[in-house]
């Protein structure tokens, strides 16, 4: 596992639960806007940690933490992301999984596997757009097999989009909610200008509170569940 950073406790990210966050280095997109570029661009990468000290420290919060956070970078781009997995439920914590939905062979296995009780699915944008916001090409299909797991699947779940005013409109965002139809909960994720990917980026806005509400109250008609963070 090529983990770029641990942070050992929190309170927010896995809902209703403590967990630890595991942060995984490398990723396949490029959203100009990522707020994690230390785990994008190779250049700056840091030393990885090791995954013996990482499961080590897990032991000594058995007991004390609920679950443990994947997230990244992109973690389905590990290789050894399933065994890893596995022992981290061996030692008794639910798994959240974060991910941007390219590999849904990879979370097939996973949901097949029964290893996650929770995934986090970033939906960037409207098909129409997905090229353009996350500035590679991508396989249009790859992405709604993801939604479609996802949405299957007998687990716990989020679809998740960070909104900035300049790469997606109010009505981009109905349209994300079309694609997710049947989805429980979604989270409109406010931009924070503070790191970013492209420095361009950090200039940028995202809506007013008042927007967001007005888009909120669109979007309860499709999903029982719509956060605002």
């Amino acid at each position: 596992m090529k983990i770029g950073g641990l942070q050992k406790v929190s309170l927010i990210d896995y809902p209703g639960k403590i967990s630890a966050i595991i942060f995984t280095q490398g990723c396949n997109f490029r959203c100009p806007y990522c707020h994690n570029p230390e785990l994008v661009e190779q250049k700056l990468y840091r030393p990885c940690l090791s995954e013996k000290d990482i499961l080590a420290f897990l032991t000594t919060r058995q007991g004390k933490l609920d679950a443990v956070t994947i997230t990244g970078g992109e973690p389905t781009l590990q290789k050894d992301l399933i065994p890893f997995i596995k022992k981290i439920r061996n030692m008794g914590f639910a798994v959240k999984l974060d991910s941007n939905g390219s590999q849904p062979d990879v979370l097939a296995s996973m949901i097949q596997e029964r290893l996650l009780d929770f995934v986090a699915l970033d939906v960037k944008a409207p098909i129409e757009k997905y090229q353009s916001v996350v500035q590679i090409p991508v396989a249009i299909d790859v992405i709604r097999e993801s939604i479609r797991l996802v949405l299957k699947a007998k687990i716990q779940h989020e679809f998740r989009t960070t909104i900035l005013a300049s790469l997606l409109t109010a009505k981009d965002i109905l349209a994300i909610v079309r694609e997710i139809a049947g989805a429980k909960r979604y989270a409109l994720q406010k931009f924070q200008p503070a790191r970013t990917l492209n420095k361009r980026y950090i200039q940028e806005k995202t809506y007013s509170d008042e927007e967001f509400l007005k888009i909120k109250k669109q979007l309860e008609k499709n999903v029982p569940l719509i956060i605002i963070r």
